[in-house]
């Protein structure tokens, strides 16, 4: 147990070491730029010379974030940490933040936002795009003198960050985590953008959306421009955008944002409807959305209906379900009132249970369409009657009908 600044100070040393050993025998690739990522690690490595106990603490704290957060990146100049050294950062980091509350009776991570969040995010503007200079003329991006390579390192210690402190004390914190996280997403790179997201998707599900009630036109209007950004980020931003819309809007299922989120989003797909990747992240996150749009759905059925029977009929099984689930859900929420669609609907559900045969999820996805039929027969039943006589006599409908039969009766 620490009982000084100066015990406190011989422990982060004694940290430091076995880190510092290991980064240094570690090798980079020298042709895609790791080798300046890794000497800004190094830097951040406490000096012998350094008197200043809390700039030691900040970025020996940066460096373990770093290093810690490198376990889940997917980004190639990160690629070379082993998970050797990601692993003994962040049992490093555990460690001196029991320390310090053994010494301070303070939480270490709570101490350091005010220090880390301000320096995380002027490193991340530092190679943002200004959007215009005091002309009114566009500028180009200030990564032409600060490689993006640091800005990106940086979102990933601040998602790390924001990620390990202790839920009950993250509302707290959300007036110094936000702004930054508005920093990130409004970055041009992708890597930087995601890190943002995660942290933006982490506050939303865990804590209250009062906190966001400062920031809630920005950061609302933050999600609907980056709904169309690249592939790689797009689960991130639906699951974002669909989180925080439900959460600040859920009690104005006619809020604008619910309609340009949604109209935003339809935009996107189909531009590629047949994307597998787009349709699959779509559909996992969007149910908050339409529960919380309710009725209101029924004035985007004219798109969403479309991709919906498109869908219905692609080639993996998980589509299917995920795309049976959404039906589900919005029948639920619009029992399709004066909707044009329904007959085309128990058409193309018919289709689908007959096909359902080939299928490896047979047996799941004609009990959903079954529940689905049901569903539609109880929201209209003479015309659900009047569209399904065509099909009731169908011998491939044979397991069907006495279901629905039963049903009605």
């Amino acid at each position: 147990m620490a009982n000084s600044t100066s015990d406190l100070h011989n422990k982060l040393i004694l940290l430091a070491g076995p880190i510092q050993e290991s980064l240094s025998k570690t090798s980079t690739n020298p042709s895609d730029g790791s080798a300046s990522v890794k000497s800004f690690l190094q830097s951040l490595l406490p000096s012998t010379n350094e008197t200043d106990f809390h700039l030691v603490l900040t970025n020996f704290s940066l460096l373990c974030a770093a290093l810690a957060a490198s376990q889940t990146s997917t980004y190639d100049q990160l690629s070379w940490i082993p998970v050797s050294l990601s692993t003994s950062a962040d049992s490093a980091f555990q460690d001196l933040q029991k320390v310090y509350s053994d010494y301070q009776n303070k939480d270490l991570l709570v101490e350091l936002m005010p220090i880390v969040l301000p320096l995380i995010k002027s490193s991340i503007k530092e190679s943002s795009i200004d959007k215009e200079d005091a002309d009114g003329d566009e500028v180009s991006a200030a990564s032409a003198r600060v490689p993006v390579a640091y800005a990106i390192v940086t979102a990933y210690q601040f998602r790390w960050f924001v990620t390990q402190i202790d839920l009950q004390l993250l509302g707290k914190l959300c007036s110094l985590i936000i702004p930054c996280a508005l920093t990130a997403i409004d970055h041009w790179s992708p890597e930087v953008k995601g890190q943002g997201m995660i942290v933006f998707i982490h506050l939303a599900k865990h804590v209250s959306c009062s906190e966001f009630s400062l920031y809630e036109d920005v950061i609302l209007d933050a999600c609907c421009q980056n709904i169309a950004s690249s592939d790689e980020i797009w689960e991130h931003v639906v699951e974002m955008s669909v989180l925080l819309v439900a959460c600040t809007q859920k009690t104005n299922p006619r809020s604008p944002w619910f309609e340009k989120a949604l109209n935003e989003m339809l935009s996107h797909l189909w531009r590629q409807p047949r994307s597998k990747e787009r349709r699959i992240a779509w559909l996992k996150h969007i149910e908050p959305l339409f529960c919380g749009m309710g009725i209101v759905l029924l004035g985007h059925f004219r798109r969403l209906l479309p991709l919906f029977f498109k869908w219905l009929h692609a080639d993996d099984d998980a589509s299917v379900l995920l795309v049976l689930d959404s039906i589900k859900t919005v029948i639920k929420f619009t029992w399709m009132r004066y909707s044009p669609y329904y007959d085309k609907l128990i058409d193309e559900l018919v289709i689908l249970y007959k096909d359902a045969s080939l299928k490896v999820e047979r047996e799941n996805i004609r009990a959903h369409i079954l529940q689905i039929l049901i569903l539609l027969q109880q929201c209209k039943g003479q015309q659900f009657e009047a569209a399904w006589m065509k099909h009731k006599h169908d011998p491939n409908l044979s397991t069907l009908s006495p279901s629905l039969t039963h049903c009605s009766s």
